[in-house]
């Protein structure tokens, strides 16, 4: 209870001090990045320096990893309207996204909130119950980064599959206002407006404000979004620097739990329908404060500490699983299931930065106290049976109480430490060590047994990068990682008794520029493996152990080349080969050789671009290939391509009008499963049409 008051003690001050930013130091890359993305070729950006791989200032070039660079204006171009949209163009991720989880990707062979990290701003909020909502769309946004495989030692464990850093645009002492404005199919309107300029003498601001609506192409399927974020920059004297930021979002996302299959397959027949209950609920809401100073205490070093408080409040009250028999020409429904989530997280973090001749150095300590409690009327009964079209939904009808379950308090330290030195002028050695320790308290207000756990992990990187030319590099890098066995936030007695799981990696690869930038392209080899899966005692089936391991294998390409003055081709593809070297489920199963569920052998982005001083036009192919829904491997999910484009008209100097085109070929298609007899389809053929003034 202390810690609780303390927690919220902290958030009252960050509030009051309003507003957000970044350092200054920051806040001047973030405005070159900015110029760089509104570039006529941008390419993929393998000058500009990457935060969320390294806090060194290394950029992608001199970096022994694997990092994809979405620019905001990369991201409008295309016409991505979610986080998720922009990020699954970029190499070998996948939308596994569903209403229980928020958003959720597969990559290298791994799944899910646990393995596949979602920072805002280099903050990292913890998983509750394995769901991550924030943050959910590109607006406000300079760029997004995409880190593949365990290769962070900066930010959380060095999660084995990626890391995903959405980075805020930064205040700037320069006036500046955007907006815009959109209409477009499944009754979508959507607005943003953003703005920045001087505060003061020594001081900047930023405000950006978002919100949109749509039915979905469903019955019943309306969502919503909302948000304003806030930053402020202000030089409290010529070494020491103040940013904050004060965010507010709210989600009602499309309450849509799939549609079921018939005979075992996608029916274009039940695509609009929606069968979930009439008075069913989704909601998020997501509140962030943070406060950071920034000492220059001499030209090589800076110091700087980062107070930040969130807070998450999540609904669910649904009818969730579906099943149509044949034989009736019915639709089952049961799983009657509502699930409430209040998540608090105060977290420090406290860095130093050297930065002197051949030698870069950061370390830092990091600590944070989460507080969550989980409400739901558990064991979810319910059922009811409706007619395939044309049915009354009715309303949630469940015979067990919404009670609080559980809650529980974890506080989280870490220390970590990245090196990079200059051997020479083309050889960069990158080193990194990070400590994690997470003590869970778990309390059961059902009168269950609680528990106290104490969990712990290492995680290491060392590459080597060796400039072969001025524009050529080699890298190659070992290391390791660790995911929990389920949310840390949500842990049960059953899992108390794991440790973490263990992930170590290495790859190989090269990154080019050719021409001056007019051509770039990158390639990867790895392989990863991962110990202390959960499985099946050999001996007694009836126990579950610590034993299971899987390995992941594979081969990324990505490129970008200036076809002539105006056009540009952009493509990446990705090969996976994994499999479970050991695990066995119920039943004494075993899953070794199988593929892991979610994860497809190949996928593939191909866009092809052009602009001029008038016109701007994009058109594009997403391919994603077949995967299984289960470890058995018993049922796939098929492969399936999609097909976009835009058309972007520069009414004047400051005003452009887009046309954004999707599923050209209105593909029927499953993004992925709910359950073995239900599939979360994608969205069907529809248009938008954006105005958007920059002044």
């Amino acid at each position: 209870m202390t810690d609780s008051k303390h927690s919220r003690s902290i958030a009252v001050i960050v509030s009051l001090l309003c507003a957000s930013g970044a350092f200054a130091q920051q806040a001047d890359d973030m405005q070159t990045v900015t110029v760089q993305g509104t570039s006529t070729n941008p390419g993929l950006g393998l000058t500009r320096q990457s935060g969320t791989a390294s806090r060194l200032n290394l950029t992608a070039q001199e970096l022994p990893a694997s990092v994809d660079i979405l620019s905001a204006d990369t991201m409008q171009a295309r016409g991505d309207l979610l986080v998720k949209d922009a990020v699954t163009r970029s190499t070998g991720l996948t939308d596994i996204s569903s209403p229980g989880n928020g958003v959720a990707y597969s990559a290298r062979g791994f799944t899910g909130n646990g393995s596949i990290a979602l920072l805002e701003n280099g903050q990292r909020p913890q998983v509750g119950s394995g769901t991550a909502t924030y943050p959910a769309d590109p607006w406000g946004y300079d760029y997004i980064e995409v880190l593949r495989g365990p290769g962070s030692v900066v930010y959380g464990s060095g999660t084995t599959g990626a890391t995903i850093n959405a980075v805020r645009k930064a205040p700037s002492r320069t006036s500046s206002f955007e907006a815009m404005a959109g209409i477009g199919g499944g009754e979508a309107v959507r607005a943003g407006v953003g703005g920045t300029g001087a505060l003061g003498e020594h001081g900047a601001f930023r405000i950006d404000a978002y919100a949109d609506h749509s039915d979905g192409f469903i019955d019943r399927g309306d969502s919503r979004h909302g948000k304003v974020l806030t930053s402020v920059h202000y030089a409290l004297t010529p070494d020491l620097d103040l940013d904050m930021q004060l965010d507010h979002l709210e989600q009602k996302p499309q309450r849509y739990f799939g549609t079921p299959l018939v005979n075992g397959g996608l029916s274009r027949a039940l695509r609009n329908q929606n069968y979930d209950v009439s008075d069913a609920d989704i909601h998020f809401v997501d509140d962030k404060a943070l406060a950071r100073l920034n000492w220059r205490y001499s030209p090589a070093l800076i110091i700087s500490n980062e107070l930040a408080y969130m807070k998450a409040r999540r609904n669910w009250r649904n009818a969730e699983y579906y099943h149509y028999d044949a034989t009736a020409n019915v639709v089952e429904r049961s799983d009657y299931i509502a699930i409430h989530h209040d998540q608090e997280q105060t977290g420090n973090r406290l860095e130093a930065r050297w930065n002197d001749g051949a030698n870069r150095v950061a370390a830092g300590w990091e600590a944070a106290v989460i507080n969550f409690l989980h409400t739901n009327n558990s064991p979810y009964g319910g059922s009811s049976t409706v007619a395939p079209t044309g049915f009354d939904p009715g309303v949630f009808d469940s015979p067990d109480p919404m009670l609080p379950n559980f809650s529980t308090h974890t506080v989280t330290n870490a220390f970590y430490v990245e090196d990079a030195y200059s051997i020479n002028d083309s050889l960069l050695l990158l080193a990194g060590l990070r400590h994690d320790r997470y003590k869970v308290d778990r309390v059961s207000l059902l009168g269950a047994a609680g528990f106290s756990s104490t969990l712990q992990s290492n995680a290491a990187r060392l590459g080597l990068t060796w400039k072969l030319a001025a524009d050529t590099s080699l890298y190659g890098q070992v290391s390791t990682g660790s995911d929990p066995v389920t949310s840390l936030l949500s842990l049960n007695l059953a899992n108390s008794r794991y440790k973490l799981t263990s992930a170590r990696q290495v790859e190989a690869g090269v990154k080019q520029s050719l021409a001056g930038g007019k051509a770039e392209w990158t390639a990867a080899l790895y392989h990863i493996s991962k110990d202390d899966i959960i499985t099946r005692d050999p001996s007694n089936p009836a126990l579950s152990v610590q034993g299971g391991s899987q390995t992941s294998r594979g081969a990324e390409v990505t490129a970008s080349v200036a076809l002539a003055q105006a056009w540009r081709l952009e493509a990446n593809a990705a090969y996976t080969d994994a499999q479970f070297d050991q695990l066995i489920e119920s039943g004494n199963q075993s899953r070794a050789g199988n593929r892991p569920s979610d994860v497809p052998k190949v996928s593939a982005n191909l866009w092809l671009n052009y602009r001029d001083t008038g016109w701007r036009a994009s058109a594009g192919a997403r391919y994603v290939g077949e995967r299984f829904i289960d470890n058995a491997n018993s049922q796939t999910i098929p492969a399936y391509t999609t097909f976009d484009a835009s058309l972007g008209w520069n009414y004047s100097r400051n005003v452009l009008v887009q046309l954004n085109l999707r599923n050209l070929t209105d593909k029927l298609y499953a993004s992925t499963s709910y359950s073995d007899s239900q599939y979360l389809l994608g969205d069907r053929r529809h248009a938008e049409l954006t105005v958007q003034w920059r002044y």
